[in-house]
Protein backbone atom coordinates (compact mmCIF):
# COMPACT_ATOMS: atom_id res chain seq x y z
CA UNK A 1 0.00 0.00 0.00
CA UNK A 2 1.37 3.01 -0.90
CA UNK A 3 0.77 6.79 0.26
CA UNK A 4 0.00 8.13 -3.12
CA UNK A 5 -2.68 5.27 -3.26
CA UNK A 6 -4.50 6.56 -0.33
CA UNK A 7 -4.60 10.52 -1.65
CA UNK A 8 -6.27 9.01 -4.83
CA UNK A 9 -8.85 6.99 -3.42
CA UNK A 10 -9.32 9.61 -0.67
CA UNK A 11 -10.02 12.19 -3.69
CA UNK A 12 -11.81 9.65 -5.83
CA UNK A 13 -14.32 9.37 -2.32
CA UNK A 14 -15.24 12.95 -2.30
CA UNK A 15 -15.79 13.74 -5.68
CA UNK A 16 -17.45 10.35 -6.33
CA UNK A 17 -15.53 10.88 -9.74
CA UNK A 18 -12.70 9.82 -11.62
CA UNK A 19 -11.83 12.72 -13.83
CA UNK A 20 -12.41 14.88 -11.16
CA UNK A 21 -10.62 13.04 -8.70
CA UNK A 22 -7.27 13.37 -10.69
CA UNK A 23 -7.37 16.77 -11.71
CA UNK A 24 -7.61 17.49 -7.62
CA UNK A 25 -4.09 15.83 -7.18
CA UNK A 26 -2.85 16.53 -9.99
CA UNK A 27 -2.31 13.39 -12.10
CA UNK A 28 -4.06 11.75 -15.70
CA UNK A 29 -6.86 9.76 -14.86
CA UNK A 30 -5.73 6.79 -16.42
CA UNK A 31 -2.68 7.06 -14.18
CA UNK A 32 -5.20 7.21 -10.87
CA UNK A 33 -7.26 5.10 -11.85
CA UNK A 34 -4.67 2.08 -12.72
CA UNK A 35 -3.23 3.28 -8.98
CA UNK A 36 -6.90 2.32 -7.40
CA UNK A 37 -7.05 -0.80 -8.98
CA UNK A 38 -3.52 -1.68 -7.67
CA UNK A 39 -4.72 -0.91 -4.51
CA UNK A 40 -7.69 -2.85 -4.75
CA UNK A 41 -5.30 -5.67 -5.56
CA UNK A 42 -3.28 -5.57 -2.64
CA UNK A 43 -6.04 -5.04 -0.26
CA UNK A 44 -8.17 -7.99 -1.92
CA UNK A 45 -11.34 -6.02 -2.38
CA UNK A 46 -13.26 -3.64 -4.86
CA UNK A 47 -13.45 -0.30 -3.22
CA UNK A 48 -15.94 1.39 -5.54
CA UNK A 49 -18.69 0.32 -7.20
CA UNK A 50 -18.07 1.45 -10.78
CA UNK A 51 -21.76 2.00 -12.14
CA UNK A 52 -22.17 4.40 -15.26
CA UNK A 53 -22.21 7.77 -13.82
CA UNK A 54 -22.35 7.25 -10.20
CA UNK A 55 -19.28 6.26 -8.48
CA UNK A 56 -20.21 4.54 -4.64
CA UNK A 57 -17.96 3.06 -2.17
CA UNK A 58 -18.00 -0.59 -0.93
CA UNK A 59 -18.57 -1.96 2.68
CA UNK A 60 -14.65 -2.27 1.91
CA UNK A 61 -14.29 1.29 0.90
CA UNK A 62 -16.26 2.89 3.33
CA UNK A 63 -13.83 1.17 6.31
CA UNK A 64 -11.02 2.05 4.91
CA UNK A 65 -12.24 6.06 4.35
CA UNK A 66 -11.83 7.22 8.19
CA UNK A 67 -8.16 5.12 8.12
CA UNK A 68 -6.94 6.27 4.87
CA UNK A 69 -8.18 9.95 6.24
CA UNK A 70 -6.36 9.80 9.21
CA UNK A 71 -3.06 8.60 7.62
CA UNK A 72 -3.13 11.55 5.63
CA UNK A 73 -3.70 13.80 8.14
CA UNK A 74 -1.29 12.67 10.62
CA UNK A 75 1.60 12.45 8.05
CA UNK A 76 0.77 16.27 6.88
CA UNK A 77 1.21 17.51 10.53
CA UNK A 78 4.08 15.22 10.60
CA UNK A 79 5.23 17.21 7.78
CA UNK A 80 4.10 20.61 9.64
CA UNK A 81 6.26 19.27 12.30
CA UNK A 82 9.20 18.84 10.38
CA UNK A 83 9.12 22.63 8.51
CA UNK A 84 8.68 23.49 11.81
CA UNK A 85 11.57 22.68 13.19
CA UNK A 86 13.70 23.41 9.89
CA UNK A 87 12.54 27.15 10.23
CA UNK A 88 13.16 27.57 13.66
CA UNK A 89 9.62 28.11 14.69
CA UNK A 90 9.52 25.25 16.87
CA UNK A 91 12.15 23.10 18.86
CA UNK A 92 14.52 22.93 21.90
CA UNK A 93 18.06 23.90 22.52
CA UNK A 94 19.92 22.05 25.48
CA UNK A 95 22.70 24.37 26.76
CA UNK A 96 25.15 23.73 29.49
CA UNK A 97 27.21 26.83 30.88
CA UNK A 98 28.95 27.49 33.97
CA UNK A 99 27.08 29.63 36.26
CA UNK A 100 29.56 32.81 35.93
CA UNK A 101 28.57 32.47 32.02
CA UNK A 102 24.93 32.33 33.12
CA UNK A 103 25.27 35.49 35.26
CA UNK A 104 27.54 37.09 32.45
CA UNK A 105 27.71 36.02 29.23
CA UNK A 106 24.34 34.47 28.74
CA UNK A 107 21.34 36.75 29.64
CA UNK A 108 21.67 39.38 26.59
CA UNK A 109 22.93 36.34 23.79
CA UNK A 110 19.62 34.24 25.44
CA UNK A 111 17.23 37.37 24.74
CA UNK A 112 18.31 38.18 21.36
CA UNK A 113 17.84 34.32 19.84
CA UNK A 114 14.46 34.51 22.30
CA UNK A 115 13.48 37.47 20.45
CA UNK A 116 14.21 36.19 17.10
CA UNK A 117 13.13 32.75 17.79
CA UNK A 118 10.39 32.69 20.26
CA UNK A 119 9.16 29.08 19.38
CA UNK A 120 12.24 27.30 20.52
CA UNK A 121 12.49 26.45 24.00
CA UNK A 122 15.92 27.07 25.76
CA UNK A 123 16.39 24.50 28.70
CA UNK A 124 20.25 25.56 30.55
CA UNK A 125 21.81 23.37 32.63
CA UNK A 126 24.58 25.19 35.42
CA UNK A 127 27.83 23.22 36.54
CA UNK A 128 31.63 23.18 36.10
CA UNK A 129 33.01 22.53 32.95
CA UNK A 130 33.93 18.64 34.24
CA UNK A 131 30.08 17.75 34.69
CA UNK A 132 28.87 19.83 31.30
CA UNK A 133 31.71 17.69 29.48
CA UNK A 134 30.28 14.88 30.59
CA UNK A 135 26.50 15.61 30.11
CA UNK A 136 27.49 16.33 26.41
CA UNK A 137 29.32 12.75 26.23
CA UNK A 138 26.39 11.08 26.89
CA UNK A 139 24.12 12.86 24.70
CA UNK A 140 22.07 14.90 27.65
CA UNK A 141 23.10 18.59 26.01
CA UNK A 142 23.31 19.71 22.92
CA UNK A 143 26.01 22.42 23.39
CA UNK A 144 27.74 23.37 26.50
CA UNK A 145 29.98 26.57 27.35
CA UNK A 146 33.31 26.08 29.19
CA UNK A 147 36.19 26.98 30.35
CA UNK A 148 39.72 25.59 28.71
CA UNK A 149 41.96 23.87 29.29
CA UNK A 150 40.08 21.14 30.26
CA UNK A 151 42.52 18.86 32.86
CA UNK A 152 41.66 15.42 30.48
CA UNK A 153 41.12 16.94 26.94
CA UNK A 154 38.48 15.23 25.09
CA UNK A 155 38.99 13.80 21.25
CA UNK A 156 34.96 13.37 21.65
CA UNK A 157 34.25 17.28 21.71
CA UNK A 158 35.13 20.22 19.00
CA UNK A 159 35.57 23.02 21.18
CA UNK A 160 35.90 26.73 19.27
CA UNK A 161 37.50 29.44 21.31
CA UNK A 162 34.68 31.84 22.29
CA UNK A 163 36.38 34.98 24.37
CA UNK A 164 39.48 35.53 26.97
CA UNK A 165 37.76 37.18 29.56
CA UNK A 166 39.71 39.25 32.17
CA UNK A 167 39.02 38.51 36.17
CA UNK A 168 38.88 40.98 38.41
CA UNK A 169 38.81 41.46 42.25
CA UNK A 170 35.80 42.48 44.24
CA UNK A 171 35.63 43.68 47.44
CA UNK A 172 32.95 45.45 49.53
CA UNK A 173 32.78 49.16 49.15
CA UNK A 174 32.69 49.37 53.64
CA UNK A 175 35.76 47.05 53.51
CA UNK A 176 39.61 48.51 53.07
CA UNK A 177 40.63 48.39 49.55
CA UNK A 178 42.48 45.16 48.93
CA UNK A 179 46.00 45.91 47.70
CA UNK A 180 46.91 48.89 49.83
CA UNK A 181 44.74 51.23 48.26
CA UNK A 182 46.31 50.71 44.63
CA UNK A 183 43.90 51.22 41.47
CA UNK A 184 45.34 47.49 40.82
CA UNK A 185 45.74 45.03 42.85
CA UNK A 186 48.70 41.98 42.13
CA UNK A 187 47.80 38.26 43.22
CA UNK A 188 51.07 39.07 45.42
CA UNK A 189 49.01 41.26 47.08
CA UNK A 190 45.89 38.93 48.06
CA UNK A 191 48.22 36.97 50.47
CA UNK A 192 46.66 37.61 53.90
CA UNK A 193 43.49 39.04 52.49
CA UNK A 194 40.72 36.86 53.38
CA UNK A 195 38.90 34.92 50.25
CA UNK A 196 35.39 34.56 49.78
CA UNK A 197 35.89 30.72 47.85
CA UNK A 198 33.88 28.87 45.32
CA UNK A 199 33.26 24.90 45.67
CA UNK A 200 35.35 22.44 45.22
CA UNK A 201 35.17 21.72 41.00
CA UNK A 202 34.22 25.29 39.94
CA UNK A 203 37.01 26.35 37.60
CA UNK A 204 37.47 30.25 39.25
CA UNK A 205 38.43 27.98 42.57
CA UNK A 206 40.83 25.80 40.78
CA UNK A 207 42.34 29.21 38.62
CA UNK A 208 42.66 31.37 42.08
CA UNK A 209 44.65 28.98 44.23
CA UNK A 210 46.53 27.75 41.34
CA UNK A 211 47.67 31.60 40.58
CA UNK A 212 48.37 32.12 44.38
CA UNK A 213 50.46 29.22 44.82
CA UNK A 214 52.35 30.21 41.87
CA UNK A 215 52.98 33.35 44.06
CA UNK A 216 54.68 31.17 46.88
CA UNK A 217 51.49 31.22 49.05
CA UNK A 218 48.22 29.68 50.30
CA UNK A 219 45.17 31.56 50.15
CA UNK A 220 43.11 31.94 53.02
CA UNK A 221 39.27 31.40 52.80
CA UNK A 222 36.64 33.28 54.98
CA UNK A 223 34.08 31.32 53.37
CA UNK A 224 34.33 28.97 50.88
CA UNK A 225 32.05 26.03 49.05
CA UNK A 226 29.76 28.68 47.43
CA UNK A 227 27.80 28.95 43.84
CA UNK A 228 28.29 32.72 42.44
CA UNK A 229 25.35 34.34 43.71
CA UNK A 230 26.38 33.37 47.15
CA UNK A 231 30.23 34.46 46.53
CA UNK A 232 29.15 37.88 45.08
CA UNK A 233 26.63 37.85 48.64
CA UNK A 234 28.91 37.17 50.86
CA UNK A 235 31.56 39.67 49.38
CA UNK A 236 29.00 42.72 49.67
CA UNK A 237 28.75 41.59 53.28
CA UNK A 238 31.98 42.28 53.71
CA UNK A 239 32.73 38.78 54.54
CA UNK A 240 36.34 38.86 52.34
CA UNK A 241 36.98 39.14 48.52
CA UNK A 242 37.16 37.25 45.81
CA UNK A 243 38.37 37.25 42.36
CA UNK A 244 35.30 36.79 39.49
CA UNK A 245 35.28 37.34 35.59
CA UNK A 246 34.70 41.02 34.48
CA UNK A 247 31.45 40.12 33.43
CA UNK A 248 29.70 38.84 36.33
CA UNK A 249 31.06 42.19 38.13
CA UNK A 250 29.78 44.45 35.37
CA UNK A 251 26.71 43.27 35.43
CA UNK A 252 26.32 42.72 39.56
CA UNK A 253 28.66 45.39 40.59
CA UNK A 254 25.80 46.84 42.42
CA UNK A 255 27.41 47.64 46.31
CA UNK A 256 30.41 45.91 44.81
CA UNK A 257 34.07 47.68 44.61
CA UNK A 258 35.92 46.24 41.55
CA UNK A 259 39.66 46.49 41.00
CA UNK A 260 41.07 45.31 38.03
CA UNK A 261 44.40 42.83 38.25
CA UNK A 262 47.53 44.57 37.62
CA UNK A 263 49.49 42.85 34.31
CA UNK A 264 49.86 40.38 33.22
CA UNK A 265 46.55 39.49 35.60
CA UNK A 266 44.50 36.46 35.40
CA UNK A 267 42.40 35.51 32.87
CA UNK A 268 40.17 32.69 31.55
CA UNK A 269 39.45 31.02 28.07
CA UNK A 270 35.89 30.27 27.40
CA UNK A 271 34.70 28.06 24.44
CA UNK A 272 31.62 26.25 22.76
CA UNK A 273 31.86 22.69 22.83
CA UNK A 274 29.19 20.27 21.24
CA UNK A 275 30.19 16.38 20.30
CA UNK A 276 32.12 15.58 17.26
CA UNK A 277 30.06 12.55 16.16
CA UNK A 278 27.18 14.23 16.33
CA UNK A 279 25.91 17.68 14.61
CA UNK A 280 23.89 20.23 16.76
CA UNK A 281 20.35 20.44 15.85
CA UNK A 282 19.41 23.48 13.52
CA UNK A 283 18.00 25.64 16.60
CA UNK A 284 21.16 24.94 17.78
CA UNK A 285 23.79 25.63 15.38
CA UNK A 286 22.00 29.00 14.88
CA UNK A 287 22.47 30.06 18.94
CA UNK A 288 26.08 28.88 17.89
CA UNK A 289 26.27 31.15 15.46
CA UNK A 290 25.15 34.25 17.60
CA UNK A 291 27.33 33.41 20.31
CA UNK A 292 30.47 33.27 17.71
CA UNK A 293 29.19 36.43 16.28
CA UNK A 294 28.39 38.14 19.37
Amino acid sequence: MQFQQLQYFVAVAETRHFTRAAELVHVAQPSLSQQIRALERELGADLFLRARGNITLTDAGEALLPLARRILADADTARHEVQELVQLRSGRIRLGATPSLCTGLLPDVLRAFHDRYPGIRLLIEEGGSHDLVRELARGALDLALIVLPLPTPSPALTTVELLREDLVVVSSPDAPRPGGGRRTVRIADLEGERLVMFRHGYDLRELTVAACRAEGFEPVFAVEGGEMDAVLGFVRAGLGVAVVPRMVATRSGRGLRVTPLARPGLYRTIALAHRSDVAPPRAARELQRMLLER
